[in-house]
């Protein structure tokens, strides 16, 4: 898997990608977002917004920040926000929407209350990058959440993920991708793991960063909020659909 594989699988999915696989992952997303509702109002930062279909259900009290590495899917995160935002929703709580690489934040330290990475770790390059990464901005203490497809040990879906891991590239994920590969570290600490449909071949994990900020290292500048620029931008984004198939239609959150 490298960078440059990646966004030319999620650049051609973009337009599909809702309808194909927004159903498939529909459960973690609302469970991940549901528990991070729960919590006091902060920043979150959602590392893979990718299209951005959970945007429109965190509580306004957190301020939200998303990251992706594809233009064509972020482009898609902008327009979902700005057609709400106009139509019937107040989403000045999401803060800013940005290309990124989650391996390189250009991030503060400390600087979020919350991360979320729902459907990421199996599609970057270097896990324990991104890892660290979300660790090094998220507070100490503060709440990281990891929704992912983890391979088996052994058994039938184990072979046949091992066979599939050749074609990683194509596939835009790694089939083959052990649990171990989150959690090498005993700076993150697991609170809960929990299986989610569809039966159980995504499993949750909501964990609290025990990583000093001593220990993160400085690594760019903080986000700045959204310049009355960007919101122009958006709002004319939402008079001015991507010209692939709709935005599926979102359900609340429970």
């Amino acid at each position: 898997m490298n960078n440059d594989a990646i966004k030319k699988v999620y650049g051609r999915a973009a337009g599909v990608y809702d309808v194909l696989f927004g159903p498939i992952a529909d459960s973690g997303r609302k469970r991940v977002v549901s528990n991070v509702n729960q919590l006091p109002g902060g920043r979150v930062l959602e590392v893979g917004v990718g299209t951005g279909i959970s945007l429109t259900h965190y509580d306004p009290k957190h301020t939200i920040t998303g990251i992706d590495l594809s233009p064509e899917m972020l482009d898609r995160a902008k327009y979902r926000v700005a057609k709400h935002g106009v139509k019937d929703q107040n989403l000045s709580h999401i803060e800013s929407l940005a290309i990124m690489d989650a391996e390189a934040m250009t991030y503060d330290d400390s600087l979020f209350d919350i991360v979320v990475a729902m459907y990421v770790m199996s599609v970057v390059p270097s896990p324990e990058k991104v890892i660290h990464e979300i660790q090094r901005v998220c507070k100490p203490g503060g709440k990281i959440f990891i929704v992912n497809h983890f391979s088996q040990p052994d058994g039938m879906m184990s072979k046949i993920e091992r066979l599939l891991e050749p074609y990683s590239d194509s596939l835009g994920w790694s089939p083959h991708f052990p649990i171990e590969a989150c959690l090498g570290t005993d700076s993150l600490e697991v609170k809960e793991q929990r299986r989610v449909p569809p039966l159980g071949f995504f499993t949750m994990l909501i964990c609290d960063n025990k990583l000093k900020a001593s220990n993160a290292g400085l690594n760019g500048a903080s986000p700045l909020p959204r310049t009355s620029m960007e919101l122009g931008s958006m709002e004319q984004e939402a008079s001015a659909s991507p010209n692939e198939a709709p935005l599926s239609d979102d359900s609340p959150a429970k």
